[in-house]
């Protein structure tokens, strides 16, 4: 069985989406499903694998993400058979299903209905709760996925993952405060996530760049300390080299420029020194992803093509700039 079926489907690529669900058929042909519910029939059985329904539950997205529906009904009537209709993961997965196969937005309306009536019966069932969330999310309606995001995050404050979509919401509305609060609550509870410094740092540079501060200086100061601190956790997060570049670029082209002064005693922009050692090791090392990237080496495949793109771009807008 493919090892790829055991991770998580976030992780997984449209290519291997797709190289799953195509294999859908013999895998569950190889792994008939049980006739009963019954205890005594699980109890005579051969054991579970550990990894057995996680399988189940990425083949049924697989295939719901490649338009295999008859597989993926397949896969949930095995679900349900062993944890029961009113499970609360499997509940979330009916709905995914209901989700995938509705061809119009009345019967988009008809699923987000029934998670409303789900959750006016109870309230704290997450997985439900999230599904609306993306539901929302999918059909426009960001304003009340917002809001029903924050009911979720009253039943349930220290959902790190429920915070990051809230600021990538917030963000989407170009609510660049809110969004830096929501943010700054995952890294409270995840804080050596490293790529959610760096999505912090790429936030505060938004917010710099769009006038959202009447001292932009003060968030690129901190996106520099973000940045910094994603590249810290991770070597070789291009992500985090890029932002650092763009952030140090940003703060040395104003460096003889007046700055307004603000009274604040953590406000604190890195002396140019500083700033332009952080410049020439951002440099260095996205030179170095995008020569070891192109040149095939291994060990240095697993970043985007559209990353390395960005970042040879940003690389010789930087050589133009030093040349004239």
């Amino acid at each position: 069985m493919p090892a790829s079926l055991s991770r998580a489907h976030t992780h997984l690529s449209n290519a291997e989406a797709l190289e799953l669900a195509q294999q859908a058929p013999t895998i569950l042909r190889k792994n008939p499903k049980a006739i009963s519910s019954s205890p005594l029939q699980f109890l005579f059985s051969s054991p579970e694998s550990i990894e057995l329904w996680t399988i189940y539950e990425n083949l049924l997205i697989s295939c719901l993400r490649t338009g295999d529906d008859d597989s993926a009904l397949r896969c949930l009537e095995r679900l349900v058979l062993r944890f029961g209709d009113q499970n609360e993961r499997i509940m979330a997965l009916k709905g995914l299903v209901k989700e995938a196969q509705a061809s119009n937005h009345n019967e988009l309306e008809a699923v987000l209905k029934e998670y409303n009536d789900i959750l006016k019966e109870n309230a704290a069932i997450i997985p439900i709760a999230k599904r609306r969330v993306a539901l929302l999310r999918s059909m426009g309606k960001a304003p009340e996925a917002i809001t029903a995001l924050t009911s979720l995050l009253d039943v349930s404050p220290t959902d790190a993952e429920a915070w990051a979509e809230l600021g990538d919401l917030y963000l989407s509305q170009g609510l660049y405060a809110q969004a830096i609060f929501a943010i700054e609550e995952v890294l409270v509870l995840v804080p050596n996530a490293w790529n959610m410094h760096a999505k912090l740092g790429e936030v505060l540079l938004m917010a710099a760049n769009q006038g959202a501060d009447a001292v932009p200086q003060k968030h690129l100061a901190e996106a520099v300390k973000r940045f910094s601190r994603s590249i810290e956790l991770c070597d070789d997060y291009l992500r985090g080299y890029y932002g650092l570049k763009m952030a140090t670029d940003k703060l040395l082209s104003e460096a003889g420029k007046p700055s307004k002064q603000v009274m604040d005693k953590e406000f604190h922009v890195p002396d140019t020194a500083t700033l332009e050692k952080l410049n020439q090791l951002a440099t260095a090392k996205l030179g170095e992803m995008v020569r070891r990237n192109t040149a095939q080496e291994a060990g240095w495949q697993g970043y985007d093509a559209s990353e390395i793109t960005a970042a040879q771009e940003l690389l010789a807008k930087s050589s133009s700039s030093v040349v004239r």
